[in-house]
């Protein structure tokens, strides 16, 4: 009878789910999406915009390297640096309209989720995206020196000739890289809340994590440039144990609630 009466309870607190036509759902998808996409148009032409500041970051470690050698940002056609432009305005557009479509995809969402969940939705996207952007500007510092470091095994007598769309690509797997590295821990910490994974099942897996955390910083870094490394699995490791911290309290404060209802249940 106790737990009846707490199911009834939660889902008392859950929001009515009317249902909605399907026409009224169509309806609100396309208004959500023109939005999104809208947004995504705005972001293209300011990144585009803005390409060529972008262009001049991206050339900055090519011209420390032609003080010394001959290095050069080179096309392989015609239309090469026009392409460019359009995949920097296009990555450049993603991330400037982000917070829009991001908040459009969630706002047609969380109606169907209840008072808990919109609560573990809108934490995670809080907590995601600050951190995304922390590991997106670890990598733009880090790619120069890679860049530096991996040069340097040519001769200076040899000449440098990079290629533009791979040197970009280069350069944003590195971004996307560290940027998706350091929002791993947010879906540690959400798998824990949604009772998927405890606390003691992820501090017995930290020798595994350390492990991964090295491997994945000597893929992304050059295995010789160790101070490289370290920026990259000094934050992880720091994050992980972040997320372990708040999945033991979490788990605590579970553990505290079920010995209460067990309590409340006996006395009754």
């Amino acid at each position: 009878m106790t737990a009846l009466a707490a199911d009834t309870a939660r889902a008392g607190t859950a929001p009515a789910r009317a249902g909605m036509p399907l026409s009224s759902h169509l309806r609100e998808a396309r208004t959500r999406s023109l939005r999104a996409v809208a947004a995504l148009l705005v972001g293209v032409v300011a990144g585009y915009l803005l390409s060529e500041q972008i262009l001049e970051v991206v050339r900055a470690p090519i011209a420390a390297l032609a003080e010394s050698r001959d290095a050069s940002l080179n096309y392989d056609s015609i239309t090469g640096a026009f392409d460019l432009k359009l995949k920097i305005a296009l990555f450049a557009g993603v991330a400037l309209s982000s917070p829009v479509w991001m908040y459009e995809l969630l706002a047609f969402l969380t109606p169907g989720l209840n008072t808990r969940e919109k609560r573990y939705t809108f934490g995670f996207l809080a907590a995601s995206v600050p951190l995304f952007v922390g590991g997106c500007l670890t990598g733009l510092l880090l790619f120069p020196h890679m860049v530096e470091l991996l040069a340097s095994f040519a001769s200076t007598e040899d000449s440098t000739l990079l290629q533009a769309s791979y040197y970009v690509d280069f350069i944003l797997k590195i971004v996307l890289a560290t940027g998706i590295a350091f929002v791993l821990p947010v879906f540690v910490v959400m798998l824990n809340l949604l009772g998927v994974v405890s606390a003691r099942a992820i501090a017995k897996s930290w020798r595994v994590v350390v492990v991964a955390i090295v491997l994945f910083s000597a893929i992304v870094t050059p295995a010789a440039d160790v101070l490289s490394m370290f920026l990259i699995a000094v934050p992880m490791t720091t994050l992980f144990l972040v997320a372990l911290l708040i999945s033991w309290l979490h788990d605590r404060r579970s553990d505290r609630s079920s010995d209460a209802l067990v309590a409340d249940a006996t006395r009754t």
